[in-house]
């Protein structure tokens, strides 16, 4: 009987390998949030802590703020990781702070608090590692890894390291030429067959080698 050549697991359906670690997209349900296939969440605990995940590690998103995260694909999410959204934010451009309007009860005509703060924007490729944080607004690049109990306050760009509380730039993985290659390579756009087939390059840095499979 002839085997059925494998080319790695379905993103839409569970691991069911390894204890509390899973793909991220399969648990979620608030339109607002897009999950990019292959990317997982590493709990170290149960599947439980990935039902609860746009609950408890996506903070302050309220629906009628309208604001969304975006996570590429092939992201590793350690665990803790949190995401702190728009609605966290109370005005600083007035006397008070306190955000009045949703209180109702004759406050609901005084102005909402507004936040100049945009979307949560991950590229592809990005590690997390263990109880980081993400604040309101924040982009980050393609590759880069934001390190354990970093506070990332600001945009990270492209195969970048950050770490420290405001996170910063510690290096970059790689120099500007090579990123840029990397970049135009976009491995994460193949479709699986081409990545199962290149793996062997994929966990090695000849990147000219990969180069020559565009």
């Amino acid at each position: 009987m002839e085997v059925k050549k494998q080319f790695g697991p379905n993103p839409n359906e569970p691991l069911n390998k390894y204890l509390g670690t899973d793909f991220l997209k399969i648990y979620i349900t608030n339109p607002n949030i897009e999950i990019g296939d292959y990317t997982y969440y590493s709990s170290l605990k149960s599947q439980q802590d990935l039902v609860n995940f746009q609950n408890e590690n996506i903070l302050y998103h309220f629906p009628f703020v309208g604001d969304k995260l975006i996570i590429g694909k092939f992201c590793q999410i350690g665990y803790k990781t949190k995401f702190i959204m728009k609605g966290a934010n109370h005005g600083l451009n007035r006397i008070s702070t306190y955000p009045f309007s949703i209180m109702g009860s004759g406050w609901e005509q005084q102005e909402s608090f507004i936040s100049n703060k945009g979307d949560i924007i991950v590229g592809h490729d990005v590690w997390f590692g263990y109880n980081s944080t993400i604040m309101p607004g924040v982009k980050i690049g393609n590759g880069a890894v934001i390190g354990t109990n970093a506070l990332v306050t600001k945009d990270v760009p492209d195969y970048a390291i950050v770490g420290g509380n405001p996170a910063k730039i510690i290096r970059f993985r790689y120099n500007k030429k090579t990123i840029k290659k990397l970049n135009q390579i976009a491995w994460w756009d193949w479709d699986i067959k081409k990545i199962t087939e290149n793996l062997e390059l994929l966990a090695s840095n000849k990147i000219d080698k990969l180069m020559e499979k565009i």
